[in-house]
């Protein structure tokens, strides 16, 4: 192992995309954690990966920042400021910058060095220089059978040592979620006793959302030739997907979409017979809870399937 990397025990891990991004990296966190006793974990995440830090009990600590080299909203130019000056005062012994291919580590990897963070580790395709410590040169490329998403991350930490021989995806629900998703669940008309088959139309992007008056008919075929009930999750602002699928509709379905939270929705997801769903986080939390998935896939970003789970990956080229 990297003899400066073994005496690292207080890490920061940048994961500043989404929810099932964060979801994706928990492997390689768990090599990070699990590497020496007394090791702590802090998330610098987007508001949207830091929610499910919670959830992790991997990640220590949680700092929230909506980086403008990131898609998604941005703060003021003074924040990176007030952040570069958090992080300083923390005094982190390494930071691992974890990215898709198609993102730059460059402005992470700054920010970290400005920070006073002494190790940094992180892929980049340009060389680096001085803003990395630890260079992994990234050669992937968004193309069909490349390198899983989670194996990425992996090969990241092991270029320094760090390994794990459990490479299962993390997400643990908190106490009393799923009682009271199950009382949520009654209250819509629903059976606790009856299986369940879970659909959920949205997605961030509009690119990888499958179109939601098929989801109705997938959902109609699912109440037909099955014992199952079928019940659409979604957030507050997919109400409207929700309600075009369920439209096309006539049989009868359930719908908690708006109505949960992230770990009554993981609690929902945990006792589904399946998961019907486009790319999105949803997925990633199917196959941390071991629940088989359906994906329409858009082939949008080819590394992001589910991990060790049963599962089915529909698309087109």
């Amino acid at each position: 192992m990297n003899p400066a990397w073994a005496q690292a025990r207080n890490i920061l891990v940048v994961r500043l995309d989404n929810l099932g991004d964060v979801l994706m990296s928990t492997p390689a966190i768990r090599a990070m954690k699990s590497h020496a006793p007394g090791v702590r974990i802090t998330l610098l995440g987007s508001r949207s990966g830091a929610a499910v830090a919670k959830h992790i009990p991997l990640i220590d600590e949680t700092v929230v920042h909506d980086a403008p080299w990131v898609k998604g909203p941005a703060g003021d130019e003074a924040a990176e400021h007030r952040l570069i000056a958090e992080l300083r005062s923390r005094a982190f012994d390494a930071a691992v910058i974890f990215t898709v291919c198609t993102q730059s580590a460059l402005p992470a990897a700054l920010l970290c060095r400005l920070a006073g963070i002494p190790l940094r580790l992180a892929h980049c395709r340009e060389n680096p220089y001085a803003l990395l410590t630890d260079w992994v040169p990234d050669t992937d490329v968004c193309q069909d059978r490349m390198r899983h998403e989670v194996r990425r991350q992996l090969d990241l930490v092991s270029a320094v040592g760090l390994q794990t021989s459990d490479e299962r995806l993390v997400f643990v629900c908190g106490p009393g979620e799923a009682d009271t998703m199950r009382r949520k669940l009654a209250a819509v008309g629903g059976d606790p006793a009856r299986p369940l088959v879970v659909l959920h139309p949205g997605a961030t992007a509009a690119s990888r959302r499958y179109p939601p008056e098929r989801f109705g008919q997938v959902a109609e075929q699912i109440v037909r030739e099955s014992d199952c009930q079928v019940v659409f999750s979604g957030g507050p602002d997919e109400l409207d997907l929700v309600a075009r699928a369920r439209a096309q509709m006539r049989a009868p379905s359930l719908s908690l979409a708006g109505q949960l939270t992230l770990g009554e929705l993981a609690a929902l997801i945990g006792e589904a017979k399946a998961l019907v769903c486009n790319n999105s986080g949803p997925a990633h939390m199917a196959a941390a809870l071991g629940t088989p998935v359906v994906v329409l896939y858009a082939l949008t970003n080819p590394q992001h399937t589910p991990w060790q789970v049963e599962a089915r990956v529909l698309n087109h080229e």
